[in-house]
This record gives C-alpha cells, sequence and structure tokens, in this order.
C-alpha cells in the first residue's frame, strides 16, 4: 500500500447550509421577517439599559455610601489606656474620643470596644463601652469595674 492508496473510512460530512432551497428553503425554519430571523441577530438584556442609566460612584465616596454595617465599633487596647488615664478615672467613649484615642464618624462618638493587648496596673472605670475577655480579666485583676 502507497501513500496515494489511501482512503477515508467514512465520507466527510457535508455542512447543513440553511435557507437555499431545498428541504429547508426560504425561511428555513426561522420564520418570516423581524430582527429573529435575521442572519447574526442579537438581544440586548434589557437589565444592561437600567445598569447604563444609573451614576457610577468611584473612589472613596464608594466605601462611605455602601457599608454593611450601620454604625462602626473603634478599638481601643488596655496598653493605650495605661498610658493616657489615672487611676479610678472613668473612662467612657466621650473622653476616649476628647482624647483622641478614637475618631469621631460623622460628627457622631463611635461604639467602642476594648481589646486586652498589653499590661493594667491602674484601677480603671469603664462606662459603656464593649470589652473583651482578655481586657475583662485585666481590668478586673487591676480592681477596676466594668459598667
Amino acid at each position: 500500500m502507497q501513500l496515494h492508496e489511501l482512503k477515508p473510512v467514512h465520507k466527510p460530512q457535508k455542512e447543513r447550509r440553511v435557507g437555499r432551497g431545498g428541504k429547508r428553503g426560504t425561511y428555513s425554519g426561522r420564520g418570516l421577517k423581524g430582527q429573529k430571523s435575521r442572519a447574526g441577530r442579537k438581544f440586548q438584556p434589557q437589565i444592561r439599559e437600567w445598569i447604563k442609566k444609573y451614576p457610577k460612584i468611584r473612589g472613596s465616596r464608594q466605601e462611605t455610601n455602601f457599608k454593611s454595617q450601620t454604625f462602626q465599633t473603634e478599638i481601643v487596647n488596655v496598653e493605650m489606656l495605661e498610658k493616657k488615664f489615672n487611676s479610678g478615672e472613668e473612662i467612657t467613649p466621650e473622653l476616649l474620643a476628647e482624647q483622641k484615642l478614637v475618631r469621631r464618624i460623622d460628627g457622631k462618638v463611635p461604639q467602642v470596644k476594648i481589646l486586652g493587648k498589653g499590661d493594667l496596673k491602674k484601677k480603671i472605670i469603664v462606662k459603656n463601652c464593649k470589652t473583651s475577655k482578655q481586657a475583662k480579666e485585666k481590668i478586673e485583676k487591676a480592681g477596676g469595674k466594668i459598667i
């Protein structure tokens, strides 16, 4: 057997050319006229037009406008309380904002959470603040209170 004597086992299948006479002629199953019957028809999704009309918010404004939390919490560690406050002082979120340990959000005093990083040796009274387990143990061990 030589190269010129090779023949394919199966005949190549002809591509179906729609809309050129014969069994699938004229409209070739697409119906009469209109966008759906044309070649290369494409429908634009309706939602896309709505998306185009909405204003696109870019940059840092996007972060402030779309927050999952309604009110943020600020974090303060026990070691900062040790440095800034004296023994027997009463600590509130307002006082922390005055001392600039937490920043105001839109002019309002945020919720404050005290975490247990560092050591505490002063008796401190904490009001209206959330505390972690470690921070609570350290404050109470130093002789302070959480109200």
